[in-house]
């Protein structure tokens, strides 16, 4: 049985990640903080394959207890998205940078087998040209903090040596959305879906900007993608998601729209936004084998079943957000 170490494993991605691993036979420790609280795992204290420690990566000590003999690490916690990251800059750099090092060395220090990082597609910024697909090989542009901040460790992982125990795989996330045990609707499908099914008028601005998207479900089964591969993924870098899921923000309102017939909606022209890019993500397919098992209009139906059959009170509450 192999041991993995989540951190940030009561988040959003983590919560998702930690249930498929369990699943598939792995022993399971989290390290969170609990920021958010921790009713995503609370359950899964009943679990003899699971471990919790409540830390802060920044702390040696709380880094050593976690790792304690673990073989995988799948290092998740940081502070997420362009609005947070940009609230507490410093606090940002501190957690997603010197956190994320301390992290690595200490899984290093203690023989850890894989590390894999959490990254973002974000790091590709905006795309000289809209019909041209990016990929790994790509120039990344940073434009906010948070992309800052994922470039710079990814860096900081591919540049260590060769014959360390652990070796890094960096995953570059696209934008999220679907149903987690700690669900946000603070993200792009889940927001604009959540709206609408509480009949509400929707305004959307930028309609013509791209980006790439997968459901949590299937970018956690990218980490296990990696657990499960061979030495191929050390030192390398995979986008995680599928070519046919680049969608314009236009394209995500009429996949709504077609659940949601009578949906209000209005368009503000803007044309800037210093994020727009599509992505290819064959690298994962042809080297790993990953596909992806859902995709957008399968999010926005759960999305619309939650929302219309009350199993959230209040989707509004603050504490389904980020910020």
């Amino acid at each position: 049985m192999k041991k993995v170490l989540v951190t940030g494993g009561a988040g959003y991605i983590g919560s998702v990640l930690v249930k498929l691993l369990l699943d598939r036979g792995y022993f399971v420790r989290v390290m969170d903080n609990l920021s958010f609280g921790g009713e995503a795992i609370v359950e899964l204290l009943n679990n003899n394959n699971f471990d919790f420690v409540k830390g802060d990566i920044r702390n040696i000590d709380n880094l050593k207890l976690a790792m304690k003999d673990i073989d995988f690490v799948a290092h998740l916690a940081s502070i997420v998205g362009d609005p947070a990251c940009a609230i507490e800059p410093d606090l940002t750099r501190d957690i997603n940078v010197n956190g994320a090092k301390l992290t690595y060395e200490i899984a290093n220090e203690m023989g850890v087998s894989k590390f894999v990082f959490a990254s973002t597609c974000s790091n590709y910024g905006k795309m000289e040209d809209s019909n041209v697909f990016v990929d790994e090989t790509s120039e990344l542009k940073p434009v906010s903090l948070y992309a800052e901040t994922k470039v710079e460790f990814e860096q900081y992982l591919l540049s260590q040596n060769k014959a360390n125990s652990a070796k890094p795989t960096c995953l570059r996330f696209s934008t999220v959305y679907g149903l987690s045990s700690r669900i946000r609707f603070d993200l792009t499908v889940n927001e604009f879906t959540k709206e609408l099914a509480m009949d509400r008028a929707l305004i959307i601005f930028g309609e013509q900007f791209w980006r790439p998207y997968c459901h949590v479900v299937d970018l956690s089964r990218g980490v296990i993608a990696v657990f499960e591969s061979d030495d191929r993924t050390d030192f390398n870098v995979y986008n995680v998601g599928d070519t046919s899921e680049n969608y314009q923000k236009q394209m995500i309102v009429d996949e709504i729209v077609k659940q949601l017939p009578d949906s209000k909606i209005e368009y503000v022209k803007r044309d800037e936004d210093p994020r727009d890019y599509r992505v290819s993500f064959e690298k994962i397919k042809n080297e790993l084998g990953f596909e992806i098992t859902k995709k957008v209009p399968d999010g926005i139906r759960q999305m619309i079943q939650v929302v219309q059959n009350g199993f959230i009170n209040n989707p509004d509450d603050s504490k389904y957000k980020n910020i």
